[in-house]
């Protein structure tokens, strides 16, 4: 068995997107087949008979919209609070636990796939060698270093056995941290889903401007503290 997972983890990048196309196909034959009316009543009835698959994939791509989802759904008494954090955690566990093997036994690909991203994963090692395992730990809140630096760790000589225990912690409470409000605030969400369903073009407005705000500050965040990175570790 052991000889078959070394076999199996070099191309750990390859299976999952084999396993993600298949996933898709399957989601579109069944959305299609769907005994229910009309496009939104067939995502509906996808939603609840295959939520907690679909809530599995969604999380291996660490998609907070997927979490969401799950926290209306339990809200509504379709899926099980408990469960659905669990199947969450385990998603989001899975998608980093390949994002470092890509790193860890694909290195020469690595460098040519993200040529464009050097900086980054040298920012990445430079959180790494500062603060050490916390940076696992909340490696899931940091724009556009959520996909870097589970690759970058597995370029280090970092050990896969701590690096997997600590993955998994932080997957569950990622999981608990999103599901958890968005099930007690169910109500709230959907009069809200419900305005902007029926003002759909304020709605685009509103989250143009609210993502790109987000967007505008986690990157210049970003810069910030990379730039004090470089800065200490001139001194070092």
């Amino acid at each position: 068995m052991k000889e078959l997972f070394r076999k199996i983890q070099p191309h750990s990048g390859k299976i999952l997107a084999s396993f993600l196309l298949i996933f898709f196909i399957f989601l579109v034959y069944n959305l299609y087949q769907a005994p229910v009316v009309g496009i939104e009543e067939k995502f509906v009835y996808l939603l609840k008979k295959y939520g907690y698959i679909i809530l599995f994939i969604w999380s291996m791509l660490e998609g907070e919209a997927g979490l969401v989802m799950a926290g209306l759904l339990s809200h509504a008494g379709d899926m099980n609070l408990y469960i659905a954090i669990f199947v969450a955690g385990l998603g989001g566990f899975a998608g980093d636990q390949v994002y470092f093997y890509i790193g860890r036994f694909n290195k020469s690909y690595v460098h040519k796939k993200f040529r464009g991203q050097r900086r980054k994963f040298a920012f990445a090692h430079l959180l790494l060698k500062k603060h050490g395992w916390p940076i696992i730990f909340v490696q899931r809140y940091m724009y556009g270093m959520r996909t870097i630096i589970p690759i970058s760790i597995g370029l280090t000589r970092y050990s896969a056995r701590m690096f997997a225990f600590i993955n998994l912690l932080s997957a569950w409470c990622w999981a608990a941290l999103t599901i958890v409000p968005v099930w007690y605030f169910g109500d709230e969400i959907l009069v809200v889903l419900e305005w902007a369903k029926e003002h759909w073009y304020l709605a685009i407005s509103i989250a143009l401007v609210l993502g790109g705000s987000i967007v505008y500050y986690f990157n210049k965040a970003t810069k910030k503290v990379e730039k004090g990175s470089k800065n200490e570790n001139q001194f070092d």
